[in-house]
């Protein structure tokens, strides 16, 4: 298992954190459209603050080890190691404790290209420890407004993990799935576990719209954000969200096996 100094240089050598790829640009880009209260930016999240442009650099700089100063525009933005590796002992603490109670768990991803085979193996290790994987909703389709439009999903699961993808459509030799931040997918997938009967979930892990839909629902709600995800940082603030981890959420699949490592171990999970 990687000690924390070992995770720590592993982050730096692959940028989960340090210089990220993710813009500064980009970044205040999205601090603005959430100013604004745009929805592509607040994924399923209702602020009950006003969160100004100012709010947001200051609580992303004290969140994520973003540059405090409004002045600094462009080039690559920051993610401090240590606030990833603290945000991710309370995260594993959170998958440890709903473990421990043997309790429901649904895990749903907007970048399954990426974060498939982490979310995948945290599924197979709750359910190993006797976590009830939840998987309702399946097929069931949801209309999304993308950049194209709106396009309507199928939802899917691939290893008890939650994703959407357009009908008729699935790479092969690859991770299926298509890229979102909407919050419509989990609001679904819990609708439909509602209609059933239950079980509900104890714990929702996923990013983007699937832990700020979750998290405004009243679902303990867990995941990873980028620099440039103000939502998930807000409502952790607000009390929404229970654990935003600052890291990159776009790097290459095998850069967060080590992640998985140390959060199994952590959670006592590890087999």
């Amino acid at each position: 298992m990687p000690s924390r100094d070992a995770l720590r240089a592993h982050l730096l050598d692959t940028r989960l954190a340090g210089d990220v790829a993710t813009s500064r640009e980009a970044s205040l880009r999205s601090y603005r459209l959430f100013a604004a209260r745009d929805p592509r930016v607040l994924i399923g999240l209702d602020p009950r603050g006003t969160w100004e442009h100012r709010d947001l650099i200051a609580l992303m700089a004290d969140r994520c080890g973003v540059s405090p100063d409004p002045r600094h525009t462009s080039g690559h933005d920051v993610i401090d190691p240590e606030r990833t590796l603290t945000a991710l002992d309370a995260f594993a603490d959170r998958i440890g404790a709903v473990a421990q109670r043997g309790g429901p768990v649904l895990l749903g991803t907007g970048h399954p290209h990426r974060l498939l085979g982490f979310y995948a193996a945290l599924a197979d290790a709750l359910s190993t420890a006797g976590c009830d994987v939840l998987t309702p909703a399946q097929g069931r389709r949801v209309d999304i407004l993308t950049r194209f439009g709106l396009r309507t999903h199928r939802l899917d699961y691939v290893r008890r993990v939650a994703l959407v993808r357009e009908p008729g459509t699935q790479r092969a030799g690859g991770e299926p799935g298509a890229h979102t931040h909407s919050p419509l997918p989990v609001r679904a997938v819990l609708d439909a576990a509602a209609e059933a009967g239950g079980p509900l979930p104890e714990l929702v892990i996923g990013d983007h719209g699937w832990v700020c839909g979750a998290g405004q629902l009243g679902f303990e709600a867990i995941g990873p954000a980028d620099t440039d995800d103000p939502a998930l940082f807000v409502g952790e603030a607000e009390g929404v969200v229970a654990v935003a981890v600052p890291l990159d959420d776009a790097v290459r699949s095998e850069y967060y096996r080590p992640l998985i490592r140390y959060v199994l171990n952590r959670a006592c999970l590890s087999r």
